[in-house]
């Protein structure tokens, strides 16, 4: 498994999301309070860039006419068509057992500047990074 820094854990506060191109997929990584996740950027529906919709919570079931809302900032909406996806397992949210989107692990570590490949300016940094693992 190969791995892929996303970039430094400030640059990514909760809430926030980042897309990166790795061996030429597109990749959503996301901070849900603190915890991160990635997603493949594309809905298995027809194709849209699906970590560029919506993030937002959901209704759950409760009593007669009332609306319990929770889960804010855990499901992402394709912009297309507004399918719902968890972020932290890529299942649909209307039928999690038979379609889903990719997910990948990403893990924080600190890394020392040895080991990064940039195509930017040479800088001395301190710190932990996000890493995607593909």
């Amino acid at each position: 498994m190969s791995r892929y820094v996303v970039g430094r854990v400030a640059e990514l506060p909760p809430g926030s999301r980042k897309i990166v191109m790795v061996d030429g997929r597109s990749i959503g990584v996301f901070n849900i309070a603190g915890r991160y996740f990635a997603l493949r950027n594309r809905c298995p529906h027809q194709g849209a860039p699906l970590c560029l919709g919506r993030i937002k919570g959901t209704t759950l079931p409760g009593k007669p006419y009332a609306r319990v809302y929770a889960r804010d900032g855990e499901i992402i909406q394709c912009p297309w068509h507004g399918w719902e996806f968890e972020i932290e397992t890529g299942r649909t949210y209307f039928n999690p057992h038979r379609l889903r989107v990719k997910t990948y692990d990403v893990t924080v570590e600190r890394v020392e500047m040895a080991d990064v490949t940039l195509e930017t300016f040479s800088v001395t940094t301190e710190g932990d990074f996000v890493i995607l693992h593909a």
